[in-house]
């Protein structure tokens, strides 16, 4: 199956765009970078609402990487709970946010070379942060993202790595950024991994539907 023309992915990035404008974890250009790497960490393997939630607990006590680097384990266990792995991300967290005093004087690094460096922090993670946080062009690519471009025929691909190149070979670098809030929202809302609502999809007369073998 040949794969979609250009023109076609800017149709469907423009009904995305218009139609999730937000995030699903509530981060934005306006949001501080840390609270953006920290929330990111966070929603590993979790429900966006209860990120959402954890993140804002989490900063009603802390306000800067210093803070929290002082903050006991334990406690941030405590007030990121229940997020998935909450003990392991509490140990990520307090390491992290003390590479950043020691090593970066308490800033978030601007470079993915940097940022995945990190403990916690992988290639998705940063991605997410150089795009969001300091608009730097680039592609958080994570199972959503990889599945809608794969099932829209924008890519066709075997990871996510390797979507995250062909990505940037198909997608002008302007709609870079909002790539993965706008097939995140779609991928939770309306496709869906397992019987996609293909039939209140506004991108139905385009979608070939590929791996497909059940909708509504």
């Amino acid at each position: 199956m040949a794969l979609a023309k250009k023109e076609t992915i800017l149709k469907e990035l423009a009904l995305l765009e218009k139609r999730y404008p937000r995030h699903p974890l509530k981060i934005g250009a306006r949001t501080p970078p840390f609270r953006t790497l920290v929330s990111t960490i966070l929603s590993a393997r979790t429900k966006d609402p209860v990120t959402v939630e954890a993140t804002a607990r989490l900063f009603d006590r802390i306000h800067s990487p210093r803070e929290l680097a002082a903050t006991p384990e334990v406690e941030i266990a405590h007030l990121v709970f229940p997020v998935g792995f909450y003990k392991t991300k509490a140990k990520h967290l307090r390491e992290m946010a003390r590479e950043l005093v020691e090593r970066f004087a308490g800033e978030v690094p601007r470079t993915l070379e940097e940022l995945i460096t990190l403990p916690g922090v992988g290639r998705k993670t940063a991605n997410l942060v150089l795009s969001t946080a300091f608009a730097t062009p680039a592609i958080c690519v994570d199972t959503h993202v990889h599945r809608l471009s794969n099932r829209l025929g924008w890519v066709r691909s075997r990871n996510v790595r390797e979507t995250e190149e062909k990505l940037m070979k198909r997608v002008p670098k302007e709609h870079w950024a909002g790539l993965n809030r706008v097939l995140v929202n779609h991928g939770q809302q309306v496709c869906l991994p397992v019987s996609p609502r293909c039939s209140e999809c506004f991108l139905e007369k385009w979608c070939p539907r590929v791996g497909v073998k059940h909708s509504r």
